[in-house]
């Protein structure tokens, strides 16, 4: 499924924060989206995934779910969102409840999602039990056993050490390339942009606006930590932001 959005804008009260955004996802993409503090990213988001209504504009999802989908939009967010009390496989098959699945059907969905993230070993764990890492996996698995046309990230690797990221980003690239997913991942970290990203959107300072789309030439399943085209890219995007992030920070310090 494609998500086209058309002369998105929106402000809080008296406060712009996005104008004319207009984009194309097609199917099976990953779009990073990057811009600095308070540019309207998160909301951006938010927007897409029918949380908030835009002022102006509008977001078409366009073609058809895959088989099977239940949710065609659901998020990863960066605090997790787990039921403390719930088992990792209890909090994976709350979203499955809500469509009525349970009993051995529930059980086969657990089963293949926690493989696909490496948690098979882990079901009966409650989220005390787990690092953040681990948390944030079964996040990804509670996602995935919705079969989503479109996965919408909003920071999800902000919270935690950088060793910890590297797995992570290697294991959203292992599970894109055995079953290639559509997603929209809102990031401030422009590592992760340049290694998750088909293409990179930045946006201005607020009001939001779209600066560039780029295109990230290597292919994702072949990227790596340290790859020099990859930093070089990272330092382009790091420039071409530099003076409107000390702005945007400048601004935020001042409200």
């Amino acid at each position: 499924m494609d998500l086209t959005l058309e002369h998105i804008t929106h402000r809080y009260s008296d406060v712009p924060v996005l104008q004319d955004i207009s984009l194309h996802i097609p199917a099976g993409e990953i779009l990073c989206i990057i811009g600095p503090s308070g540019c309207g990213k998160s909301t951006l988001l938010r927007l897409i995934g029918g949380l908030e209504r835009p002022d102006s504009g509008q977001v078409l999802q366009l073609g058809t779910p895959p088989e099977g989908c239940l949710n065609p939009l659901t998020y990863v967010f960066q605090d997790f969102a787990l039921l403390p009390w719930r088992s990792v496989g209890g909090n994976i098959s709350l979203v499955l409840e809500d469509h009525g699945i349970r009993g051995k059907a529930a059980d086969a969905i657990i089963a293949d999602v926690l493989a696909r993230t490496r948690l098979s070993d882990f079901r009966n764990a409650l989220p005390r039990q787990l690092s953040g890492g681990m948390k944030q996996r079964v996040a990804i698995a509670r996602a995935l056993a919705v079969n989503p046309a479109v996965m919408l990230l909003d920071e999800p690797l902000s919270a935690l050490d950088a060793q910890t990221r590297e797995l992570l980003m290697e294991d959203l690239v292992a599970l894109w390339t055995r079953q290639p997913f559509t997603g929209i991942y809102v990031t401030h970290n422009l590592a992760e942009a340049v290694r998750l990203g088909h293409r990179i959107a930045i946006l201005s300072r607020r009001p939001g606006q779209l600066r560039e789309v780029i295109k990230v030439e290597t292919p994702l399943g072949d990227r790596h930590a340290g790859q020099p085209e990859l930093e070089s890219l990272q330092a382009r995007l790091w420039q071409m932001m530099k003076d409107e992030a000390v702005a945007a920070d400048q601004e935020l310090l001042n409200v």
